[in-house]
């Protein structure tokens, strides 16, 4: 049977008699009488013909109903109160989320985050950072940037920018590199993908044998760069996504060869319709990265 009302009041006496067990407690934060709340939680009891609590000399207790009640009614106030935390000056704050390769994250899309801001101050960016490996489905993302040839499954992927990698390395390592066969004699930083040196060579027109190379695996170019930083070997990353490295200094691209393994992308479930916040991230970000 569809009941004609919600009884609000006597659902939030209800819920605050529930979290603090005492009826007195929760009128003190209702900020009514501990009889007003009595007489809520009773008209509710008598609405579901049900009994909420039991009655102790020193306090309630839950029945069974009671404890059935409790979390369905904490969790729709707590929603409850989240919207209507995202009005402000009359409009609604909308919430787009966000995952993204860190290296993208990091050195391309934070220092243009001010923009959209700007730009669109009622959406909220909730953005969460991965390696490259990620379920959109399963993790709730709206949008998932990622690195790579740009074929998914069930997935529609815009393509953003071209990332080719380069040798980067710290400018006492670099001072020590005037051909590529000098890479051979250092410790050479790469990523789980095994081939991204070998290529960088041939494309290098490097005609020796490439012996077994002295390496340090990573899972991100981040890491990758913080080793590169401190001196602990040549890294093989996107110039591009360490501008702010290789503008002051702290990062030399000792040679101008580069090779492209892949690009980032803007993806989305081909299930999942775009808001119309969705619409404009999408826009201001592919406008960001093709200008």
């Amino acid at each position: 049977m569809v009941r004609p009302y919600l009884p609000f009041n006597a659902l939030r006496a209800f819920e605050a008699s529930a979290r603090h067990l005492s009826f007195t407690r929760a009128a003190i934060e209702l900020c009514v009488t501990q009889a007003a709340v009595s007489h809520q939680v009773k008209s509710l009891e008598a609405l579901l013909k049900v009994t909420l609590f039991k009655r102790l000399p020193r306090g309630l207790m839950l029945t069974h109903e009671g404890e059935t009640l409790l979390p369905v009614l904490c969790d729709a106030f707590d929603r409850i109160a989240q919207t209507l935390g995202r009005f402000e000056d009359g409009l609604y704050r909308e919430v787009i989320t966000v995952g993204a390769v860190g290296t993208f994250a990091v050195g391309w899309l934070l220092p243009r985050l001010p923009a959209f801001r700007a730009q669109y101050p009622y959406i909220d960016l909730r953005l969460f950072t991965n390696n490259n490996r990620v379920d959109v489905a399963a993790e709730g993302l709206d949008y998932a940037i990622r690195f790579g040839a740009g074929a998914w499954h069930g997935t529609e992927a815009m393509h953003l920018l071209d990332a080719p990698l380069s040798v980067l390395c710290a400018p006492e390592i670099a001072a020590q590199l005037q051909a590529p066969a000098d890479l051979l004699q250092q410790v050479l930083l790469r990523s789980y993908r095994v081939d991204e040196w070998s290529a960088w060579f041939a494309a290098a027109g490097f005609e020796g044998r490439v012996p077994a190379l002295k390496s340090i695996v990573f899972d991100s170019s981040i890491s990758m760069m913080a080793a590169a930083l401190m001196g602990e070997g040549v890294a093989l990353a996107p110039p591009a996504m360490f501008h702010r490295h290789v503008a002051c200094g702290a990062i030399q691209q000792p040679f101008s060869t580069d090779i492209l393994t892949g690009s980032y992308w803007l993806t989305r479930l081909q299930s999942r319709t775009e808001t119309a916040a969705m619409g404009a991230f999408r826009l201001w970000l592919m406008d960001a990265a093709h200008t």
